[in-house]
């Protein structure tokens, strides 16, 4: 299993804004509904920080997820309206070796 985290450092003042475009997305692209994901905002550390963790199977998997949500028009115009919101992003991936749920 593995964890893919995309970090998104957005301008000043458009978290709220990221929110509305993000709860907008995953109501209309149908690709979100098939993913396990959590959505974080910064509590501390740089701010207007928004992460988007998905988890799957392995990188294969991941990489059918995103090719089922990127080739569609819903997520191409979802996609426009988020990017000027942002600075800049990056996406770490990591194996998950151990979970605890309680």
């Amino acid at each position: 299993m593995i964890l893919i985290r995309n970090i998104f450092q957005l301008k000043f003042g458009k978290a709220r804004e990221a929110k509305e475009i993000w709860n907008e997305g995953k109501n209309t692209v149908e690709g979100f509904t098939k993913m396990n994901y959590r959505v974080l905002f910064d509590l501390v550390g740089d701010s207007y920080t928004m992460v988007l963790e998905v988890t799957a199977d392995n990188l294969s998997a991941f990489e059918q997820q995103m090719q089922s949500n990127v080739g569609t028009d819903a997520w191409r115009n979802w996609y426009q309206k988020f990017i000027p919101l942002c600075e800049s992003g990056r996406r770490e991936i990591f194996t998950i070796v151990e979970e605890n749920k309680l």
